[in-house]
């Protein structure tokens, strides 16, 4: 028996994998004992964030969630990572190489990205680390306001060692306000090391 995962809605961009690869996907997350709830919404561009961040675990239950579900994502590395096999592997996974020194700063190369985009789902941890933070980073709310496109919760909550969907977040003109609200959707997870608060 495979681990149940949400269909994807009409608008979402597929993966291009197929039904063995959704097995795979499905598979690790059983094997794991991880299970995928809540519902995508039906957009074709969203800014994405997922947290608690607290471990290199979460990439691989992420990747395996969006295996599973055949789901096509994007997120930004800086672009020193994207060297032989590593650089196949995450281009593969949805991973664009971005400049930190670029005269166009991360968050204007990650709208430009969205906005040329037919459809894309951005997947950013707004933490934009593992170690606990008092405030997050405001980028992925800066991403959301540039593309204009609403913002969607992912978590993770290893106490049940469930993955998340949901809600989303039409952001206002308050970024603290937004970055309060943002962060309290989370309140309720546990990441694997630790919670957001």
């Amino acid at each position: 028996m495979s681990a149940v995962v949400p269909e994807l809605p009409p608008q979402a961009a597929r993966s291009g994998g197929n039904a063995f690869t959704r097995w795979i996907g499905r598979s690790v997350l059983r094997i794991g004992g991880w299970k995928v709830t809540g519902q995508w919404p039906d957009l074709a561009k969203m800014v994405v964030i997922v947290a608690p961040h607290s471990s290199i675990w979460d990439a691989i239950w992420g990747i395996a969630a969006k295996v599973a579900m055949g789901v096509d994502i994007h997120f930004m590395a800086k672009k020193e990572a994207f060297w032989g096999p590593l650089g196949w592997l995450l281009r593969r996974f949805g991973g664009f190489p971005v400049d930190r020194a670029a005269p166009a700063g991360i968050v204007e190369q990650a709208v430009a990205k969205i906005i040329a985009s037919e459809r894309m789902w951005f997947v950013l941890a707004p933490e934009g680390t593992r170690r606990r933070v008092q405030k997050w980073k405001p980028g992925f709310w800066k991403i959301a306001r540039g593309a204009g496109v609403p913002v969607f919760c992912a978590w993770l909550n290893y106490a049940e060692k469930t993955i998340g969907l949901g809600p989303l977040l039409e952001l206002s003109d308050d970024l603290e306000a937004d970055l309060l609200r943002a962060r309290e959707q989370f309140r309720p997870y546990r990441g694997r090391n630790r919670d957001v608060f």
